[in-house]
């Protein structure tokens, strides 16, 4: 990666050579600001952290997604190397494709395969606005979980070396025409060789899918995924979108968990889904509520959560052994950037249940880290 980064400077193939990309073709500058018609706002399809993506069209008709990195960020350059040393052979159904890239003068662009259906996070949008016509039926929400718990499980176990993305949520799960999810943006994730079993770094990723103990103590191994992958579960069910809640008193992951222990799971589905077939709906939740256990250790593989979600299993026999996590209130940090993370609103939980459709609210803007202050409390079993 150092290598890498004083390539930077240097010549096109110094980067090429350096890379070894021989399934990763360098576009020019030029022909990507033409195929997004000079980057305009009309073709603006999402905006990270660390950059701006764009749908273009090359002449021949196909569409890809470029991710343009900020030239000024020196944190965005890591994560631009970061994104092609994580994926660049990773090839799964579920994993969005990386096609190339570009590296002339201080451009930093990632070209990626184009997915007609935007992100989960869109898709949640739209069932909870008041002029939304996406409808996601119980056999497209339960796609999405098995597809992405597939994705996961790829990175976790089976390739070399294994990969935790640390950046789990629902605008980071890209939806193809026919709604088959895939995991894409690359940018945080870790490289986890089978002789490491954690890793200590500073805390990235998004408020509200943060593990308890990566967000405090900043350990990280590849529970934390599997723990945000349990609240992308959570939201899917219930149509809410983890923003609507981490700014409020209706915390998502506390309320499914006061639900679980007064026995009224179903409280927590979407209205909007009409018709779902009980049992299994059940089952998927109880999976979710495994995914965010307090203990890390407690938690399921990814592994174990296909299994869990593709055959009938009686979680509720080993619900003793389920623990809530801890719950902070902490105040939520705003983009991290080369000057530090900036101040945000406090967030505080609450025990009170209430999953009716959300009416038309004010858009937070996604929080990609958060910082500082904690204080913490257990959910008491009833």
């Amino acid at each position: 990666m150092a290598l890498l980064r004083g390539c930077l400077c240097g010549s096109e193939e110094d980067f090429r050579g350096l890379l070894n990309m021989e399934n990763l073709r360098l576009f020019s500058y030029k022909e990507i600001r033409a195929a997004t018609n000079n980057f305009d706002q009309s073709n603006k399809i999402g905006r990270g952290g660390f950059g701006t993506v764009y749908k273009g069209v090359w002449d021949d008709g196909t569409a890809f997604a470029a991710k343009v990195l900020s030239s000024e960020s020196e944190q965005g350059i890591k994560e631009f190397l970061a994104e092609i040393e994580s994926i660049s052979e990773v090839k799964h159904a579920n994993l969005v494709r990386l096609l190339g890239c570009c590296v002339q003068r201080k451009s930093r662009i990632l070209i990626y395969e184009y997915l007609e259906n935007n992100s989960l996070d869109h898709a949640l949008q739209a069932l909870g606005s008041a002029n939304g016509t996406t409808s996601l039926t119980w056999s497209t929400r339960s796609d999405i979980c098995v597809g992405t718990a597939k994705g996961l499980s790829y990175l976790h176990e089976e390739h070399e070396p294994n990969i935790v993305h640390r950046d789990i949520k629902a605008s980071n799960v890209l939806l193809d025409r026919d709604y088959r999810p895939k995991i894409g943006d690359f940018g945080l994730a870790k490289l986890f060789p089978d002789n490491v079993t954690h890793i200590s770094t500073g805390v990235v990723g998004t408020c509200g899918y943060l593990a308890p103990e990566y967000f405090v103590h900043g350990q990280l191994t590849k529970k934390a995924d599997v723990y945000s992958f349990g609240v992308l579960v959570l939201e899917i069910i219930s149509g809410r979108r983890i923003s609507q809640t981490i700014h409020s008193d209706m915390f998502l992951v506390r309320e499914a968990w006061v639900l679980y222990q007064q026995g009224k799971l179903l409280d927590m589905v979407d209205a909007r889904m009409e018709e779902y077939p009980e049992e299994e709906v059940l089952r998927y939740i109880r999976v979710g509520l495994a995914c965010t256990q307090a203990t890390p250790s407690f938690r399921p593989t990814m592994a174990q959560v296909v299994a869990l979600l593709s055959q009938p299993v009686a979680l509720h026999e080993t619900a003793a052994a389920m623990r809530p996590p801890s719950f902070a209130e902490h105040h939520c940090g705003g983009h991290h950037t080369p000057d530090g993370p900036s101040a945000g609103p406090v967030v505080q939980t609450s025990p009170k249940a209430r999953w009716r459709p959300p009416a038309a609210e004010a858009e937070a803007e996604e929080q990609p880290a958060c910082s500082a202050k904690f204080t913490y409390s257990e959910v008491a079993p009833r």
